[in-house]
């Protein structure tokens, strides 16, 4: 038979029972639908994580205290719970080379109020360097300055959503006072809208000085974090190890017994990639079960149509159809129906990525090897599937099947 023969014998078998090949297909649409969007998803959270970690600031390091031992054994400080690093530690790793910036934080959450309303937000006192080193920008005012960080001033820079959670979104809040825990502050200043990080939000915080925030709020001279900008990426892991360097020494520790950690914005986006990449595969594997699902669905489908046209299998052999001829135009059959399936179930994954992005859940971005490996995977369970039920027609005996009732 000819190739353009099956293919036409092969629309006709398909359109003779739409129902039951819709149906058949369904499976394969779900599955590769299934596969495209939450591959789609994943990758664009991922990216969205990434460009977030980058955003907080320009070759960031961050120095947090505490350190765990080896494992297995017991747990020396919780990380970024203990309280070894000092304002003076931050003013030892300004001299470091390919140093551009240094800011101390003191950090912690705590109830705001203001004229009748509150919200309960992160708190963070920082020195003037924070904008240069975390990439922040002011909208309105000024940022703290180090003159107010000497006197302890009793200032504030407030976030958008703040402002908006306070006062209103888009009201003027510059001299408007607030307290934090009781105590009264004036706002100096608004930030620019910058946007969650996935870690902390930005726009979600409330900056007033270091030494304002050590003395009312944590209450002695330790640090919850020190942050350092790099002068270019190249340097960063170079810096790294000065400032690793550094602080043993001035803590009189060896490397074993470090009492803080490091880390820089790739090792942060290296482990943001690794647990989405995970979870994304995870989800495309929980997708990818449907498409076997669908799989057997169509065996199924093809086995019931074999013995459906036994006697027109018997009627092709008994005027001259060989064996690969029935094997072929059964296996063209399942692989049309899954291809079909496959370019359905691609479009509709498409869709709903799209719309995802439309709605604004999330920047979802499908990849063209995803779409390739939809189609491949739709073909090779067209032939996977299809094989055996195309072998069970091509073995049947001719006489045997003229007598099918």
């Amino acid at each position: 038979m000819k190739t353009k023969d099956i293919l036409q014998e092969t629309f006709m078998a398909l359109r003779g029972n739409k129902v039951r090949s819709g149906l058949t297909m369904l499976g394969i649409v779900i599955g590769i639908a299934s596969v495209i969007a939450m591959t789609a998803i994943g990758t664009g959270a991922q990216n969205s994580i990434s460009s977030s970690i980058q955003s907080i600031g320009a070759n960031l390091i961050v120095v947090s205290p505490g350190a765990p031992r080896g494992v297995g054994q017991q747990v020396n400080q919780g990380r970024g719970s203990a309280k070894t690093l000092t304002i003076e530690d931050a003013n030892a790793l300004t001299s470091l080379n390919s140093v551009e910036a240094v800011a101390p934080e003191v950090s912690g959450r705590y109830q705001v109020t203001a004229k009748g309303t509150n919200t309960n937000t992160t708190i963070d006192g920082v020195t003037s360097s924070y904008p240069t080193v975390r990439n922040l920008q002011i909208d309105q005012g000024d940022f703290i300055s180090d003159q107010q960080n000497s006197s302890g001033a009793k200032v504030a820079v407030i976030g958008p959503t703040v402002q908006a959670d306070l006062f209103g979104e888009g009201a003027d809040v510059i001299g408007q006072i607030i307290r934090i825990k009781g105590i009264q502050f004036k706002i100096i200043g608004l930030t620019k809208t910058k946007g969650g990080s996935g870690f902390q939000n930005p726009d979600d915080m409330i900056y007033i000085p270091l030494t304002t925030a050590q003395r009312y709020f944590s209450g002695d001279q330790y640090v919850t974090s020190i942050s350092v900008s790099a002068v270019s990426a190249e340097a960063t892991a170079t810096v790294q190890a000065d400032i690793t360097s550094t602080l043993l020494t001035r803590h009189n520790l060896d490397g074993a017994s470090a009492d803080f950690s490091t880390m820089n914005q790739a090792d942060i986006i290296s482990t943001a990639s690794s647990v989405t990449g995970t979870f994304t595969t995870l989800l495309a594997a929980v997708a990818g079960i449907s498409l076997v699902v669908g799989g057997i669905g169509i065996m199924n489908m093809m086995l019931t149509t074999v013995t459906e046209r036994t006697r027109e299998i018997g009627l092709r052999k008994a005027i001259g159809a060989k064996r690969r001829d029935i094997n072929r135009q059964f296996l063209i059959e399942a692989v049309v129906l899954t291809f079909i399936g496959g370019v359905i179930g691609v479009l509709l994954g498409w869709g709903i990525s799209l719309g995802v992005t439309v709605l604004g859940i999330l920047q979802a971005q499908v990849s063209l090897s995803s779409v390739f490996l939809a189609f491949g995977v739709s073909a090779l369970i067209g032939i996977v599937f299809g094989y055996y039920p195309a072998q069970r027609a091509s073995k049947l005996n001719p006489i045997e099947a003229l007598r099918y009732e």
